[in-house]
């Protein structure tokens, strides 16, 4: 790990860094705000951003610093895909490829040297917070396209993270048009393939974690019927009895004034 720049930030430190990545086979970047003043921390919420965006988004505009400055908890953030690795393609569009991993492992041999960024997420940043920052527990918690990641990546791996968390996530991505572009373009054309990347497909298979997962969705979002799908995840956690508590709000959109405005509900939910 190598410290970019680092500001203090309510008594302790937002921190910008890189690395090299075993599972992306790339220089990866992240942000970081580590509580107190020695850069160490008992629990790690892992942030995943949405499509387009960088390690940089959250930490910047959704001011979860405040609602950490005095606990145990840091929290991180990764990029959102491996970038310079000029694969034929891979900034064509802003839904697929650079900044848009879907946070999965990719099995197509054009992606799959690089895209391994569901290994990233468990191995590589879980491995940057125990050696370099002293956690020992964490949570996984994301937005939109990052969404789609924290609540796949935390019910595939509930003894991992015991708190998940999602801002207007992309649930059931093999059937909205974001989700079929990206699980065709890195796993092929196979849909049953897709079906172990996509959280409402893994609940319905009877994956399940013992906390309950907490959904922030706003009833502005211009994604929300076409794209994110929420209600296939709420019905099916009915169905299968997974705890999950979704919170509709009135007149909300897809931005970080959205994610701002209720990020502390989601610290107290990682927190708790």
């Amino acid at each position: 790990m190598k410290i970019k720049k680092s500001q203090i930030t309510f008594g302790g430190e937002t921190i910008f860094a890189t690395h090299n990545s075993i599972s992306t086979k790339t220089e990866m970047n992240f942000s970081a705000f580590v509580p107190g003043k020695d850069r160490k921390a008992k629990k790690a919420i892992i942030f995943l951003s949405g499509l387009t965006c960088t390690e940089e988004n959250f930490i910047s505009k959704a001011g979860a610093q405040q609602f950490l400055a005095d606990t145990e908890t840091m929290i991180i953030c990764p990029d959102t895909s491996p970038r310079g690795v000029n694969i034929e393609g891979d900034k064509d569009s802003y839904d697929f490829g650079e900044a848009a991993s879907f946070y999965l492992n990719a099995t197509e041999p054009k992606y799959s040297e690089n895209y391994q960024m569901y290994d990233y997420i468990v191995k590589d940043m879980t491995q940057i917070c125990r050696e370099d920052f002293g956690v020992s527990t964490f949570g996984i918690m994301g937005h939109s396209m990052g969404g789609h990641g924290a609540l796949m990546i935390g019910l595939k791996n509930p003894e991992l993270f015991e708190s998940i968390s999602a801002f207007s996530p992309i649930v059931n991505p093999a059937l909205g048009p974001w989700g079929q572009k990206a699980l065709a373009g890195y796993l092929g054309g196979d849909s049953n393939n897709w079906k172990e990347w996509d959280s409402t497909e893994l609940i319905k298979s009877g994956v399940k974690c013992s906390s309950e997962i907490l959904i922030d969705q706003g009833l502005s979002d211009e994604f929300f019927e076409k794209e994110l799908l929420t209600d296939n995840f709420v019905k099916a956690c009915d169905k299968m009895g997974q705890k999950v508590k979704t919170r509709y709000h009135e007149g909300y959109d897809h931005s970080y004034y959205f994610i701002s405005t209720f990020v502390s509900d989601h610290i107290k939910h990682h927190l708790n």
